[in-house]
């Protein structure tokens, strides 16, 4: 008898809004105190917000300052930065390993 298929959470990417396996996203999160920081564990305490691993997605948000709006606050563009190497680092990962299968 076959395992039985866990369900796939699926959230909505923030900029492309799209559903992408939850797995497939990177967290956002706004903090009480109002910062905006990367939560890779996707457990960290705060309003959470998703964004696909798509480097051109990244680029996408800090022009149209996406995290600000669904945010309600101002945020620099270093955060954005970190976002877009974050990102892009990860996609590289991914292919990497999908090449070494």
């Amino acid at each position: 008898m076959a395992a039985k298929q866990r369900k796939q959470p699926m959230r909505k990417c923030i900029v492309s809004q799209e559903m992408y396996p939850k797995k497939e996203l990177v967290r956002v999160v706004k903090s009480k105190e109002n910062e905006v920081f990367l939560d890779p564990t996707g457990r960290q305490n705060g309003r959470g917000a998703y964004i696909a691993l798509e480097p051109e997605l990244a680029l996408k948000a800090k022009k149209e300052k996406t995290f600000d709006r669904a945010f309600g606050v101002k945020i620099n563009d270093e955060f954005y930065d970190e976002l877009y190497n974050y990102i892009d680092h990860q996609k590289a990962r991914k292919e990497l390993l999908l090449k070494m299968i």
